[in-house]
């Protein structure tokens, strides 16, 4: 199921640890992806030319916007489906970093206007939705992407804080996903661009990936665990569920399939991981996927959980990037 991409991940995630723009490292293509100050080099040579770069879904503009001075303090993008799992979210972050606002002021949605998707900044960290399954997701990350190119973000870190359903696992596990493939076992993402299938590869940094299970205590009431994630386009048939308005496999089909996978190392299944971890990965954009179990498939489809005890269960992966959070800032005062 995976594939060796050591030099692949050279290239997009080492020079974040040691800082050294120069590499004698044979092929290093660091200079494709980043200036030396830790700023995005734009990966489509058109958006340079463009006066201003409207971004529509965020409601936000190159031109109509100082986005530099709005945005270049952000360090952290978490990212979430829904608009309220984020505002949650940002509240808890601002507590976490101790964060305040101005007397008499309230968080505010910045991308209100677009009627899309649900923005906050909490100072360095932005938290935003992006809706359900990949093609929401995949227009969020591409005008985030821009957005942190314009702003002259540096080194900016994503994480995608979500739910999805686990696989032998207790419901309210989180899953660092130290891979992300598709529903075939495939460790790339496919998309179709003018008539022409391009696969890629979706990578997520191992060292990340270390870096958060460093982070969970013994005295937490949740487990964290890490293996692969699996990116379904369908949340019914596509994730074998027999639930759905429609459903021509059996049971024991169903089974047959979660087995293998738990077989093959898949720990959850979600609707987002591939081409989270392969958009981020071509922008040379370190990111992490951190999930919660809602439900242990192998035992049912349905999400029958009362809901205050999934809302607890969702604040898990919150506590998990809060820390890394945290513990980034204090480093850095230091």
């Amino acid at each position: 199921m995976s594939q060796n991409h050591e030099n692949e991940e050279h290239d997009h995630f080492y020079h974040y640890e040691d800082g050294a723009f120069e590499c004698t490292k044979p092929g290093c293509n660091v200079r494709k992806l980043r200036n030396p100050d830790g700023t995005l080099r734009p990966q489509n040579p058109n958006i340079e030319a463009i006066k201003d770069d409207f971004l529509y879904h965020l409601g936000l503009g190159a031109a109509s916007h100082d986005l530099v001075n709005m945005f270049s303090d952000v360090q952290f993008v978490c990212m979430g489906g829904t608009s309220a799992r984020m505002e949650i979210f940002a509240h808890y972050i601002m507590k976490e970093i101790g964060h305040s606002l101005p007397t008499g002021a309230d968080l505010q949605d910045i991308t209100r206007k677009s009627q899309r998707f649900a923005m906050y900044k909490v100072g360095p960290v932005l938290c935003v939705s992006h809706g359900m399954g990949v093609p929401s997701i995949g227009i969020l990350l591409h005008e985030i992407i821009k957005l942190m190119y314009h702003a002259k973000v540096k080194n900016p870190i994503f994480f995608r804080i979500g739910t999805c359903g686990g696989i032998g696992l207790e419901p309210g596990t989180v899953i660092v996903a130290n891979q992300a493939v598709d529903e075939m076992g495939n460790n790339y993402y496919e998309q179709k661009i003018c008539g022409k299938v391009v696969k890629r590869p979706a990578i997520v940094d191992k060292r990340l990936v270390n870096e958060l299970l460093a982070l969970s205590k013994p005295e937490d009431s949740f487990k964290v665990v890490t293996g692969a994630t699996m990116c379904a386009n369908d949340f019914y048939e596509g994730q074998g569920r027999t639930d759905g308005a429609f459903c021509e496999h059996s049971e024991e089909e169903k089974m047959n399939y979660l087995r293998e996978l738990q077989n093959k190392g898949v720990k959850n299944i979600e609707m987002e991981a591939t081409i989270f971890a392969a958009l981020t990965y071509k922008a040379g954009i370190k990111s992490a996927l951190v999930n919660v179990a809602l439900v242990n498939r192998l035992k049912g489809d349905q999400v029958t959980t009362p809901k205050e005890v999934m809302m607890e269960w969702q604040n898990h992966p919150q506590i998990l990037v809060g820390r890394y959070i945290k513990k980034k800032l204090s480093e850095n005062k230091s």
